[in-house]
């Protein structure tokens, strides 16, 4: 498993927010996650107030962000709660998973069900990356 601190990524994350559910590192166009072990995360205790945070910072609803998960830690979510996600106005361009054991690799499966957005899942956080860069690359305008 690799955290993103570890890696070459980490210099150019714009914000890095930490919060006793987990850490969030800030990119251009995508957030990658990685919460602690144990927590349930769910909407009210963790996921709004991430939701107003990155609205705020990145000024728009997140339609043009990708969320990639780096399930270093095992931890649960309250499934029902992507309802509650989607009611709010913020939204994501794709959602990425990944996964280092075949448990978490399962609950991507699972959670997959509940997701409205663009998803895939991975076994590489690089892979993960180039991934979310390529659904938000700029297209050159051509005149």
């Amino acid at each position: 498993m690799v955290y993103v601190k570890d890696t070459q990524y980490y210099n150019d994350a714009l914000h890095v927010m930490t919060y006793p559910s987990g850490t969030y590192y800030l990119f251009d166009t995508f957030v990658i996650a990685e919460m602690k072990e144990g927590i349930v995360y769910t909407w009210e205790d963790h996921a709004r107030q991430i939701v107003e945070e990155l609205t705020h910072l990145y000024d728009h609803n997140g339609e043009n962000i990708v969320y990639i998960s780096n399930r270093v830690h095992s931890y649960s979510t309250r499934p029902s709660d992507w309802i509650k996600f989607y009611r709010s106005d913020f939204k994501l361009r794709a959602y990425g998973i990944v996964s280092y054991s075949k448990k978490s690799l399962m609950t991507a499966v699972m959670e997959k069900i509940f997701m409205r957005n663009r998803f895939q899942s991975f076994t590489s956080l690089d892979d993960a990356i180039a991934w979310a860069k390529s659904l938000t690359e700029k297209v050159p305008v051509e005149y």
